[in-house]
């Protein structure tokens, strides 16, 4: 590994040399393992640290983006880590369906209960997960379930944030370094609206079209027949491309939106969260 020795650097290095000492302490673990930037980062510093017992669980649901099993799959190989798929079924429980402001609590509690379930089948004390100290800036019911469920956040206790996440990734020679987040597709849906399976590939169906275009970093948020693009700043000139946009109109028109709109902020992660006052935040994560 090449280490640019700036005095940051030396700060996320130190994190990193916490992160592995904690986790060979831990020796064996269940990482909940979705593909993304986080949890790759996690899988390979496990591995690294010389943990000599590692199981990723990557659960399939209709929220996850088909791509995203296939590179969790993918990464796994690589990484030479065992991989278990299982499925969850959250949009069975109404409790999500119906979309409130705790939303993202009923699904983690859906899947840590079945990775506890896993735990103690293989007698495995650790379940961990890839939040990170910045996610701890943001609207997060999820990790209430994580407590619920003795869910250890290893790369927030060592303080790693997520532009050191990809600093450390992209030395490690992970190709997840520069990946865009690839947050739950019923994230794109305002709460109180529900979500159903349909919804939910009319959004993947618009997201993947958009992607197609050459546009990696979007969401297509979901206001009823309003879709309303979120895409960076810097990407506005490539969607307004006469040819581009009019592609664009017509496919997510012909999925059933009526209006469609860029928002003028450009992306930001968790936009629907802009609703919630702090005492709604504060009420849903007791």
């Amino acid at each position: 590994m090449n280490w640019p020795l700036h005095s940051d650097t030396m700060k996320s290095l130190e994190k990193f040399n916490r992160l592995k000492e904690q986790l060979k302490q831990m020796e064996k673990a269940i990482v909940a393992y979705s593909g993304g930037v986080d949890s790759t980062f996690l899988l390979k510093t496990a591995t690294l640290s010389g943990m000599r017992d590692i199981i990723a669980v990557t659960a399939s649901s209709e929220s996850l983006p088909a791509e995203e099993l296939s590179f969790a799959r993918e990464m796994t190989s690589l990484l030479n880590i065992r991989h278990i798929v299982i499925s969850t079924e959250e949009l069975k429980d109404e409790n999500f369906s119906n979309n409130p402001p705790e939303r993202c609590y009923y699904c983690k509690k859906e899947l840590f209960s079945k990775l506890r379930e896993i735990a103690d089948r293989e007698g495995i004390e650790y379940i961990l997960d890839g939040t990170n100290a910045d996610d701890m800036n943001d609207w997060r019911p999820g990790v209430k379930a994580a407590r619920e469920f003795g869910v250890v956040s290893p790369l927030r206790d060592a303080g790693l944030t997520k532009a050191e996440i990809r600093e450390l990734s992209q030395s490690l020679g992970l190709k997840t370094w520069d990946k865009p987040a690839t947050p739950c597709l019923a994230s794109r849906f305002p709460y109180g609206q529900r979500i159903t399976r349909d919804a939910i590939e009319r959004v993947s169906r618009a997201e993947g079209f958009i992607k197609g275009l050459g546009i990696r970093d979007l969401r297509v948020r979901t206001h009823g027949e309003i879709a309303r693009i979120e895409v960076p700043v810097n990407e506005f000139a490539t969607l307004m491309d006469d040819g581009v946009r009019k592609a664009i109109v017509d496919f997510l028109k012909s999925l059933g939106y009526i209006y469609i709109t860029l928002d003028l902020q450009g992306l930001r992660s968790g936009s629907l969260n802009e609703v919630l006052s702090n005492s709604e935040k504060t009420r849903c994560i007791k």
